[in-house]
């Protein structure tokens, strides 16, 4: 099956968005002064089907992984299945897997719409949105998911961008701790002592030990720097009750990209005291979460 990339000019950028491959992005690239293009985040080849190896991908109705074959919400036991080859937990939701339908309501945005109903037999029933807009200097993006099904249950949010790993690569944003994991990665704990090469509020490289963690107390802000090339990009996440208060980094040992991530709760909430950051939606309520992303030369 082959996979069309929709693409959008604007603003001296480029966005590439696949609908039919998990509502993702290809690519998301600006022009230099001297008129060359450079990536932003890491592009698609345009042939492989593994959702990995885009841009980004959001992550809903919930964001990385569920242990203990399901969850329990209002003494119901919902049971969730495995959902990647090679993962002993469903991961990143089930939007993703799904084909999205695409709109373009104005010259500098593209829209996508999902509806989902027990993907997988899994319990939610739900409508999504993702919203890009490219303005001067970046891109706004939002995703939004609505609860249709009958009973409550509890959502959660997240963006999956990767992005090209250089040398000199940097990056930093105000955090309070750390989750700390097994081999799974299940969380085991968490801790505010962050190893130097972990810690995120002096800013971390892009080279380093095995990283695969989520963070607390999120300030919704982040800055990755490429000092070969001159550039910084900066997230914010904006909006009052549209932010993300944790974020996950996945630095592998080896590779061409890492990850950064805004998400709305740490890995396994469902399981830990608290649900931190989960969010139980009746019919009819919605969950958003909203990013501006904004690049400068530097």
């Amino acid at each position: 099956m082959t996979h069309p990339t929709v693409w959008l000019r604007h603003a001296g950028q480029e966005l590439g968005l696949v609908p039919s491959l998990g509502g993702a992005v290809a690519a998301w690239r600006c022009t230099r002064p001297d008129g060359s293009a450079i990536d932003l985040w890491r592009p698609w080849d345009g042939q492989t089907a593994d959702l990995y190896q885009l841009a980004s991908f959001a992550m809903l109705p919930w964001s990385n992984r569920i242990s203990q074959g399901g969850f329990t919400q209002d003494g119901q036991f919902h049971a969730m299945q495995p959902n990647r080859i090679g993962e002993p937990y469903p991961i990143h939701g089930d939007a993703w897997l799904q084909p999205w339908v695409l709109t373009q309501p104005a010259d500098d945005t593209l829209q996508l719409a999902l509806r989902s109903r027990h993907f997988g037999g899994n319990p939610y029933d739900y409508a999504a949105t993702q919203h890009f807009r490219l303005v001067p200097g970046g891109l706004d993006q939002s995703v939004e998911v609505q609860h249709l099904g009958t009973a409550p249950l509890p959502y959660g949010l997240g963006l999956h961008p990767w992005f090209v790993r250089t040398p000199a690569m940097r990056v930093q944003a105000g955090v309070d701790g750390v989750w700390l994991s097994g081999d799974d990665p299940i969380p085991t704990g968490y801790t505010r002592e962050l190893p130097a090469d972990w810690d995120l509020n002096a800013g971390i490289p892009a080279n380093g030990s095995f990283l695969d963690n989520g963070y607390g107390g999120w300030q919704g802000q982040a800055r990755i720097d490429w000092p070969e090339h001159g550039l910084r990009l900066t997230l914010t996440t904006p909006e009052p009750g549209a932010s993300a208060p944790c974020c996950l980094v996945y630095r592998p040992a080896h590779g061409p990209a890492l990850c950064f991530e805004p998400i709305t709760h740490p890995i396994d909430a469902f399981h830990l005291p608290g649900r931190p950051g989960l969010r139980v939606l009746v019919h009819g309520e919605t969950l958003r979460l909203h990013v501006q992303w904004r690049f400068e030369r530097r």
